[in-house]
């Protein structure tokens, strides 16, 4: 009986401790700098957060080591729910695959929320390269093998693993060029040293609308809402083919189930705001609320996906 008791009071103490959440300050950590996709929505959804809650929430970045410094800094926080983390394509899918060790796991050592946004990555090119289209692509690539360079924002990013999961689905032999960023690849494709790139759409579009460089396809498993008429790689072919960056709200392992909940409820809330959503898709992202099991089995699916193109494409970053 009296276990039983306890029990009761527990889980009536974790209701009461939901509904008064929260009753202070919340930190999100982001685990890159500022002006990253990342960093740019987790703020957005943040500030309309504050406003929910009555409450500050403040984004602290915390880079470094390709994301693991933020990622443990929100591991070894208090899982009381005043630490949100913004876990990415990168932290959360690629990491645990492309290092032969790595400090947390992406499930075990955190509980997933809500997903924040996807972000559509765009095939593009130089306009004076031949291709217009994915099946010229590779039909070019399949006559020249290991001829054509892709650009991508560095080894092991989203950029980088699409552009493998393509070369792998579409049966083709192309040489991938790592920059230090988008910046550096948009600036060398602008000017002819790679005739291609795997890139972000909001990185990209004020080129594509400048006609400094063409695109070929979108890589998510839809059209882009900002460029509907646009086909994507999966069109040309490769049914099931999407490769998208993406960026959502975790919390400490132990973090009570109620307060996760409420984390994922208020931030699909958010999301759904006719201005907020409207704010992402301008600047290149698509908003994707979604349930903590929702997240968590996209993070497991993501996991497995670029598990398998690493392994296939032997990317290794130790």
């Amino acid at each position: 009986m009296r276990i039983v008791i306890s029990i009761v009071l527990a889980l009536a103490a974790l209701a009461v401790q939901a509904q008064s959440y929260p009753s202070k300050p919340v930190r999100v950590i982001v685990p890159f700098p500022p002006g990253q996709a990342a960093d740019i929505f987790a703020r957005m959804v943040a500030e309309r957060l504050a406003t929910k809650w009555g409450q500050g929430v403040a984004v602290e970045n915390r880079a470094g080591g390709g994301g693991i410094t933020g990622m443990m800094a929100g591991k070894q926080a208090t899982p009381d729910g005043y630490t949100l983390i913004v876990g990415t394509s990168g932290t959360l899918g690629v990491n645990p695959n492309i290092y032969t060790t790595i400090p947390y796991d992406p499930l075990k050592d955190f509980a997933p929320a809500s997903n924040i946004f996807i972000a559509p990555l765009v095939l593009v090119a130089h306009p004076s390269f031949a291709p217009n289209d994915v099946k010229a692509l590779v039909t070019l690539a399949k006559a020249q093998p290991g001829s054509i360079n892709f650009a991508s924002a560095g080894p092991g990013t989203a950029q980088h693993m699409t552009g493998e999961l393509f070369k792998h689905r579409a049966g083709v032999d192309l040489v991938h060029v790592p920059y230090k960023g988008s910046g550096p690849g948009m600036t060398d494709l602008i000017g002819g040293q790679v005739p291609i790139m795997f890139d972000s759409l909001a990185s990209a579009m004020p080129h594509i609308k400048s006609g400094r460089i063409k695109i070929l396809a979108v890589t998510t498993a839809e059209r882009a809402p900002q460029l509907p008429e646009v086909p994507t790689v999966a069109e040309a072919g490769y049914p099931g083919y999407a490769g998208v960056g993406w960026s959502g709200f975790v919390l400490p392992a132990g973090t009570p189930r109620e307060i996760v909940e409420k984390v994922s409820a208020d931030t699909q809330a958010v999301l759904r705001e006719p201005e907020t959503a409207k704010r992402i898709i301008d600047r290149g992202g698509v908003p994707d609320p979604s349930t903590p099991q929702q997240y968590t089995d996209f993070i497991r699916g993501e996991i497995a996906k670029w598990g398998e193109v690493a392994r296939i494409a032997k990317v290794k970053l130790d």
